[in-house]
């Protein structure tokens, strides 16, 4: 087959990698606007879950990510200064850049034609000259845009603002922390990712967003604002920009996932809040499901067709926890009269995902602990 994909993210490389693997035959050519070193973000995380997947699917490439890897079992939720830890939950995180740079080796190992700083200036003529175009072009994608009245997509831009930084101080877990200020609530979300850097996300609603005159402030008084609210957890730390500005989050969905030739992938096809930590997670499962309805028919509308009938209600399984993570954080304020215990109850059960009975087996002290509490309510 010739497939062109459109994207270099990690969802259109891990795809076009599984599919040379499955067949060197395969004439395969990955698209990426920007160079082979450009990034935005910093750390992405995975569940022990998704690395069994990655095993199984190409087990040079999951070697070489674990390798990279920063592991931790504990949730820390942090509120009126106490942290809580929550024990029993398994994740591991990776710079964005490096998992990048593993995902575009391996492609060269396997002689995927990689094409940087690349624009697809007309997605008709890519389609007409590929037995299958892979639109992996992330939550802007022009793939999705050009064929929109085919794949029906919804997208929801949400309330809260959020930005995504850098810091040098060392999150040993996934740490939510909630800080609150004359201008309002700031939630942060942080973990390492190697072992000199950590992930800082904060996010906030909209009115504390106008109250901090954030629309007044430059990227260098944007960071020491927030460095001076989250004072106390990054340990007079600063935090590092790539890039970062406040965004919206935005919830994509489609109707339909492929047209024809065309298929969606990763954040083109559907998002999934980053408070659940899903993003990348999601990107690469989609890869290893497409890759495996291609081993079972080589005609593309039928791989196609089973794609969407055994990934779709996966999809919308995660985006509903996630949906119900995303109200709690932007209803995050409507819960800072709780006291620790109960206010990290509230929190690590808020996509209904998680429930008394499975945290009390990951933690049972810490069940035992908000037990106690609330018995004296």
């Amino acid at each position: 087959m010739r497939i062109n994909v459109i994207g270099g993210g990690p969802a259109g490389l891990y795809f076009a990698l599984l599919m040379k693997k499955q067949k060197r035959a395969h004439e395969i050519r990955v698209m990426e606007r920007n160079a082979p070193d450009d990034t935005f973000g910093w750390g992405v995380v995975f569940s022990d879950k998704t690395l069994s997947y990655l095993k199984e699917a190409d087990e040079e490439t999951y070697t070489q990510i674990t390798d990279s890897f920063e592991t931790w079992d504990n949730v820390d939720v942090v509120h009126r200064g106490r942290k809580i830890t929550i024990r029993g939950n398994r994740f591991s995180g990776i710079a964005r850049i490096k998992l990048l740079q593993i995902l575009q080796r391996r492609c060269q190992e396997l002689q995927v034609d990689l094409r940087f700083s690349t624009e697809v200036s007309d997605v008709d003529d890519l389609k007409a000259e590929s037995d299958l175009l892979v639109g992996a072009d992330g939550i802007n994608s022009t793939v999705r845009q050009r064929y929109s009245a085919r794949f029906m997509p919804e997208l929801s831009v949400r309330k809260n603002k959020y930005i995504w930084y850098g810091t040098n101080q060392l999150f040993h877990g996934l740490t939510l922390t909630f800080r609150e200020t004359k201008a309002g609530v700031f939630a942060a979300h942080s973990y390492k990712f190697n072992k000199t850097t950590s992930t800082f996300i904060v996010e906030c609603d909209a009115e504390t967003w106008k109250r901090a005159e954030f629309e007044k402030m430059s990227d260098a008084e944007t960071r020491l604002y927030l460095a001076e609210v989250f004072r106390d957890d990054l340990n007079s730390h600063p935090l590092l920009s790539n890039n970062s500005k406040w965004i919206n989050f935005v919830n994509v969905r489609n109707e339909h996932w492929s047209h024809r030739n065309i298929v969606l992938l990763g954040d083109a096809l559907h998002t999934a809040h980053f408070s659940i930590g899903s993003g990348t997670k999601l990107a690469l499962e989609d890869a290893i499901a497409l890759s495996k309805c291609f081993q079972s028919t080589g005609d593309v509308r039928e791989a196609l067709s089973e794609f969407e009938r055994v990934r779709k209600p996966v999809i919308e399984e995660y985006q509903e926890a996630a949906y119900e993570s995303l109200i709690w954080f932007e209803n995050a304020k409507d819960h800072m009269h709780l006291d620790p215990l109960p206010f990290a109850y509230s929190l690590m059960t808020r996509s209904k995902r998680v429930d008394y009975e499975s945290l009390k087996r990951r933690d049972p002290e810490f069940i035992a602990s908000y037990e106690k509490v609330k018995g004296k309510r």
